[in-house]
C-alpha cells in the first residue's frame, strides 16, 4: 500500500467508474456517499464469529477478522474508522452481516457462500454477505467504487455472486524460490480483485534432458523441495533451508492470504517433475529418465507416502495437489499411484487430490486402471486430455487451467512472458465471438465446451512457470508478469463482462491504491526527487542527515565528515529510512575508494531486495544470484556511479561513459544459452558496516523516480 495517497483523479466516465474489477451490476441511483463521513465499521453481534466453512480454506476468518481488516484498509486511504459488534446500523456506519446463502447462486445455480449484497444510502453502507467470505469480497467492491468514485460512492444497490467458485492463480515456486513476504503481497493483490486461490507448486526440476545429460548430470540439475522439517523421516531429502518454508513460516503465508480470503493450495509434484525425491533416494527414479519415479519400485509408493504423512499437517486445506503432470511411462503404474496417494491422503488427512491431465480414462479396455471419480481434475493441453470428453462426461470435477494463459518467466519457445491479458476478451469466433469464461477450454472449436452452467467446472487457474531456473528472473519480475493479467482474468473467472476498452482505464485508477502489498516498490515522493544526501555542509559526525528532497527521508550514520566534504565510510553505517525503489528510478552514487578488502564480496549499498556489490566487477545481486557487468570502479579517484531502472532493464553508468545492461544468462534445456534483462531493484537502505569489504569516502547518495 502506498503512503500521501490523495483522490483527485477524474480520468473516468461516471459509467464506467460504477463497474470495478470484477464488473459488477451495482444499480446506482442519483447522489453519493463520501467517505469522509464514515466514522465506523460495525459487525453484525449476531455473526461477529460466523466464518465460512464451506470454502477450501480450514483456517476461515471470522466476520470480525474480515472487518479489522478492512478498517487497516480503509486507513491506508486515510478514512479512519473505528471497528465494534452491534445489532444494528447507525448513521455513518459501514454495517457487516450476514443473510441467507440460498439468495446467492452460483452458475449453475448452486448456493454460493462468496456471494454478497451492498447498499448504499445517505445514512451510510451495508453489506450482507452469504457467509463472511461473501461480506469480505462486498468489502473489496467498497474500496473500488471509492477509489474510482474519488474519495465517494454512489447511492444505489447491487446483489453479486461468482460465477464459479476456484478462481486464482498458480505460481512455480520450486524452480524459482519466493520470500513469504512475495507470497503474501501477491495474496493481496489477488484478493483485492475477488480471486480466492493461490496455488503454490513446491517441488520440480529444471528439464532433464536425457539426450544430453549423463545420469551423474540428472543427479546433479537444478531440483527443489521447498518445504523444511526436522523430522528424521524426510532427513536429507532437502539440502536448502535457506530457500525454503518453515512450518512456521508456511503457516504465516497462509493465516495471511486466508485473512484476505485466499487459500494457499499446495502441489507436491510426482511421480513426474520428481528429481528432488529421485536425488534423495536414486534407486527410485527410472533408468532412462531419473526425473519419473519407478513406480513400480517397492519403496517408491511408501516413500511418497512417508513425505505426504509428514507435510500433511501443515496444509491449512481441504484440498490438495499431487502433481501427476507429464509422466510417460506405464499408464497403469501412473493410475495405481494416483488411486493410492488419494486413498492415504483421505485417510491420512480427510483431504481431496487434485492432479494435472496426463492419462484420460478408458472404459473400453477391462485391463485399463482409471483414476477414481473424486479425482479433480487440471486440464491444461489438449494433446493431453480432452476435458469435456474425458473428464467432465465421465463425471470428473475439471478445473480449467488451458495454457492460453499459460506464463514462462522471461523467455520460452512456445510461451508468453506475460499473460495474454488479449486472450480474455475473445471469445468463440464459431459462436459470434463473446468473452471468455472459465467454462471455455478451446476458443476455436465451441464442440469442446460444455455449457456455462456445467457444474462440473470448477473454475480457473492460470499457471507461471519458471522453467529455465532461479537466475533467469527476479522474484519481482512475476509479479509484472502478472500484474495486468490478475486483474483481467479474475473479471472474467469472477463472470464479469469488462471490455478491453474499459479494462486499463479502470485498473491503471485502482492499481496505486490496492492494500496489503507494495509489489511495485514505490517510494511516495512530492517530486521525482526521492532521496539527496550530501554531505558539503552542515552535518556532523553521528548526527542525522537531512533529506534535501522535501520528502523528510532523513537518515542515519556514525560515519565521521572530512574537510572535503564527504562521510569517510570504513565500519561505521549510514542507514536511510528507504528499503527498495522498483522500477523507473535512477540511483547515483558519488564516491571514493580506497581499499577493497574483500574485492570479490564488496558491498556497496544494500537493500530490501537488492544489493550493489563489487566482486570486483560492478555487480547487482538480487535472489541469491548475482548480475554483473563487465568493468569495476577505479580506485583513489572520485567516481559517480549511476545505477538506472528503465522498465524491465537495468543499466550502470560510471561518469560520462556509456551505458552498460546488466543481463542474465539462461541455460536453455542443457542445449545453448540465452541471454535476456533483468529488472532489478534499487537497493537504498545501507551503506558501510562491519562486514562491507571496503572502504573510502561517500560525497552523495541520491535517488530520482526518472530513468
Amino acid at each position: 500500500m502506498h503512503g500521501l495517497i490523495r483522490f483527485g483523479s477524474s480520468l473516468l466516465l461516471a459509467s464506467v467508474s460504477a463497474r470495478g474489477i470484477p464488473t459488477t451490476a451495482f444499480a446506482g441511483r442519483d447522489g453519493k456517499l463520501s467517505l469522509s463521513g464514515i466514522n465506523s465499521i460495525i459487525v453484525d453481534s449476531q455473526y461477529a464469529e460466523s466464518t465460512n466453512t464451506k470454502g477450501e480454506t480450514l483456517i476461515p476468518p471470522s466476520l470480525q477478522d474480515f472487518a479489522e481488516t478492512f478498517a487497516k484498509d480503509l486507513s491506508g486511504l486515510h478514512i479512519n474508522v473505528s471497528c465494534y459488534t452491534g445489532t444494528n446500523a447507525s448513521d455513518g456506519s459501514i454495517f457487516l452481516t450476514i443473510g441467507n446463502s440460498k439468495d446467492y447462486l452460483d452458475v449453475a445455480g448452486r448456493e454460493s457462500a462468496e456471494g454478497y449484497s451492498l447498499s448504499v444510502s445517505d445514512e451510510g453502507i451495508k453489506i450482507v454477505g452469504a457467509s463472511s467470505l461473501g461480506a469480505w469480497w462486498g468489502t473489496r467492491t467498497v474500496l473500488q467504487q471509492v477509489i474510482l468514485g474519488n474519495g465517494s460512492i454512489p447511492y444505489g444497490s447491487l446483489t453479486d455472486t461468482p460465477e464459479w467458485g476456484t478462481r486464482g492463480m498458480m505460481l512455480d515456486a520450486a524452480r524459482h524460490w519466493y520470500p513469504a513476504d512475495f507470497l503474501i503481497e501477491m495474496c493481496a493483490y489477488m484478493s483485492f480483485f475477488k480471486q480466492n486461490t493461490f496455488q503454490v507448486h513446491l517441488s520440480d526440476n529444471l528439464y532433464n534432458n536425457v539426450d544430453i545429460y549423463s545420469r551423474e548430470r540428472s543427479l546433479d540439475l537444478y531440483a527443489r523441495f521447498r518445504l523444511w522439517s526436522d523430522d528424521e523421516a524426510v532427513a536429507g531429502l532437502n539440502e536448502h533451508k535457506n530457500e525454503s518454508y518453515t512450518r512456521e513460516q508456511f503457516d504465516e503465508i497462509q493465516s495471511a492470504c486466508a485473512a484476505r480470503g485466499v487459500t494457499i493450495l499446495p502441489e507436491i509434484e510426482a511421480p513426474g517433475h520428481a528429481l528432488p525425491f529421485v536425488q534423495w533416494k536414486p534407486e527410485l527414479g527410472l533408468e532412462d529418465d531419473l526425473s519419473l519415479l519407478n513406480i513400480s519400485h517397492p519403496e517408491t509408493i511408501p516413500t511418497m507416502k512417508t513425505i505426504w504423512s509428514t507435510f500433511l499437517p501443515w496444509f491449512h486445506t481441504k484440498t490438495v495437489h499431487i502433481g501427476a503432470d507429464e509422466y510417460t511411462a506405464e499408464v497403469n503404474d501412473y493410475n495405481i499411484f494416483v488411486n493410492s496417494m488419494a486413498d492415504h491422503i483421505q485417510s491420512e488427512a480427510n483431504k481431496s487430490i487434485r492432479i494435472w491431465g496426463t492419462f484420460p480414462p478408458n472404459y473400453t479396455d477391462p485391463g485399463y486402471i482409471n483414476i477414481y471419480n473424486n479425482v479433480s481434475v487440471q486440464h491444461w493441453e489438449f494433446f493431453e486430455d480432452n476435458p469435456l470428453y474425458d473428464y467432465i462426461l465421465n463425471n470428473y470435477t475439471v478445473l480449467n487451467s488451458d495454457d492460453t494463459f499459460y506464463v514462462v518467466n522471461k523467455w520460452s519457445g512456445s510461451y508468453p512472458p506475460q499473460v495474454n491479458v488479449s486472450a480474455t476478451f475473445i471469445g468463440n469466433p464459431n459462436t459470434g465471438g463473446g468473452l471468455w469464461y472459465p467454462y471455455v477450454f478451446d476458443a476455436r472449436n465451441s464442440s469442446n465446451n460444455p455449457s456455462r452452467d456445467e457444474p462440473l467446472v470448477l473454475g480457473e487457474i492460470a499457471p507461471l512457470w519458471n522453467d529455465y531456473g532461479p537466475n533467469a528472473t527476479v522474484y519481482s519480475e512475476t509479479f509484472y508478469a502478472w500484474r495486468r493479467g490478475i486483474p483481467a482474468l479474475a473479471d472474467k473467472q469472477w463472470g464479469g463482462n469488462l471490455s478491453a476498452a474499459e479494462f486499463d482505464p479502470v485498473l491503471e485508477l485502482l492499481r496505486n491504491f490496492i492494500p496489503g502489498q507494495n509489489l511495485e516498490r514505490t517510494i511516495p515522493s512530492v517530486s521525482s526527487s526521492i532521496l539527496d544526501y550530501s554531505f558539503d555542509a552542515g552535518y556532523a559526525t553521528s548526527s542525522a542527515i537531512s533529506d534535501e528532497s522535501g520528502n523528510g527521508y532523513d537518515g542515519a550514520s556514525d560515519c565521521s565528515r572530512t574537510e572535503k566534504g564527504s562521510l569517510l565510510v570504513d565500519t561505521c553505517t549510514l542507514t536511510t529510512p528507504l528499503a527498495s525503489k522498483g522500477r523507473e528510478y535512477t540511483l547515483a552514487l558519488s564516491l571514493l575508494l580506497s581499499s577493497l578488502d574483500s574485492p570479490e564480496n564488496a558491498t556497496l549499498l544494500s537493500g530490501r531486495d537488492s544489493t550493489l556489490m563489487l566482486t570486483p566487477n560492478i555487480t547487482l545481486f538480487q535472489g541469491g544470484n548475482y548480475y554483473r557487468l563487465n568493468s569495476s570502479l577505479p580506485m583513489n579517484q572520485r567516481v559517480d556511479l549511476n545505477i538506472i531502472g528503465r522498465g524491465n532493464q537495468t543499466f550502470a553508468k560510471v561518469n560520462n561513459q556509456t551505458e552498460e545492461e546488466f543481463l542474465t544468462k539462461m541455460g536453455i534445456n542443457g542445449a545453448r544459452f540465452e541471454w535476456g534483462p533483468i529488472a532489478i531493484e534499487a537497493p537504498v537502505h545501507q551503506i558501510g558496516g562491519d562486514n562491507a569489504g571496503w572502504s573510502g569516502e561517500l560525497f552523495a547518495l541520491k535517488l530520482k523516480s526518472v530513468a
